[in-house]
């Protein structure tokens, strides 16, 4: 299976924009001055926002997005400032900066073009859907997206056990590395250990359940690079580093395969952060900045 052409990329962008970027609630009315309409409209572009991230549930959430012109050109720079409003037509009540992360490391696997994404914190309290405008710093673009909060996360939630799943291992399939993973080069490192072997010693893991091969965004691809430039950077803290593939023998026309489901994973890439007591600390879906990605396994491993 190839990766998506440029043009194929591009069709998903201007789907993603049309999709987030419905008609104006009153067709030729003016926004009402300071709502999120308002503040969309008053850049020089106004587009959709690309997400990185879509499983929220109330509290901190993590919203990674990419904001790119209509001409396909992702627009970097440092931060992005974000407002969060009930509805288009609605004040924002927050307001918080974006920050720009890179995606993968130097040399590694393709990342469908995208080399950065923002990376925000927003507070929401309650279940619901709520929109977004982001303003990258010293650019006139507006990107306009959504982010439906449900009441619970579809993925494992912090402080919940990790599923013992008994993912295979250099060891269970006799050194073949095809059957366990489709990164080239094969992430030797990061197929020493299992899930279920790791939760029986009681040792702290970092777990990312992804297919380098197939991935399908602009943004997925790079992540096992990222997670094993933080195993490097990390050697001899004892926190162990796990790669899972996410579909049956690696083949995207089998579905997921069991350890997707047992995680009850609804998309991937995903990357947990596992305590010695067997309990998730963290967990990032999408993309995951080496620099980000560090510091939290300092924050909540070490």
């Amino acid at each position: 299976m190839r990766r998506p052409s440029a043009l194929a990329l591009l069709a998903v962008i201007l789907t993603a924009c049309g999709s987030s970027s419905p008609r104006h609630p009153a067709r030729g009315a003016s926004p009402s001055p300071g709502s999120l309409d308002a503040l969309w409209r008053a850049g020089g572009e106004a587009v959709g926002m690309l997400n990185g991230t879509s499983d929220y549930s109330p509290g901190l959430v993590r919203v990674s997005f990419l904001v790119v012109r209509r001409d396909a050109r992702p627009v970097y720079t440092a931060r992005a400032r974000v407002w969060v409003a009930r509805g288009r037509l609605a004040r924002p009540f927050e307001q918080r900066w974006a920050q720009l992360e890179r995606i993968g490391v130097p040399g590694g696997s393709g990342s469908g073009n995208a080399t950065h994404i923002y990376v925000a914190r927003v507070r929401v309290s309650k279940p619901g859907r709520y929109w977004l405008v982001a303003a990258p710093a010293g650019s006139s673009v507006r990107a306009l997206g959504t982010l439906d909060v449900h009441a619970s996360s579809a993925s494992p939630a912090i402080g919940t056990r990790a599923y013992p799943s008994p993912t295979p291992t250099l060891a269970s399939a006799h050194g073949d590395l095809a059957k366990l993973t489709t990164r080239v080069p094969p992430d030797r490192e990061l197929v020493r250990y299992s899930v279920a072997g790791s939760l029986s010693a009681h040792k702290p893991f970092v777990v990312v359940f992804a297919t380098p091969k197939f991935c399908m965004s602009r943004t997925c691809g790079p992540v096992v690079d990222v997670v094993d430039a933080v195993r490097r950077r990390l050697r001899g803290t004892g926190v162990r580093f796990v790669h899972v593939e996410v579909y049956r023998r690696n083949d995207p026309t089998l579905g997921w395969n069991r350890f997707m489901r047992q995680w009850h994973l609804p998309s991937e890439p995903w990357t947990f952060l596992v305590g010695a007591d067997g309990r998730i600390k963290a967990k990032f879906e999408g993309p995951v900045a080496v620099d980000e990605l560090s510091a939290a396994v300092r924050r909540t491993l070490l």
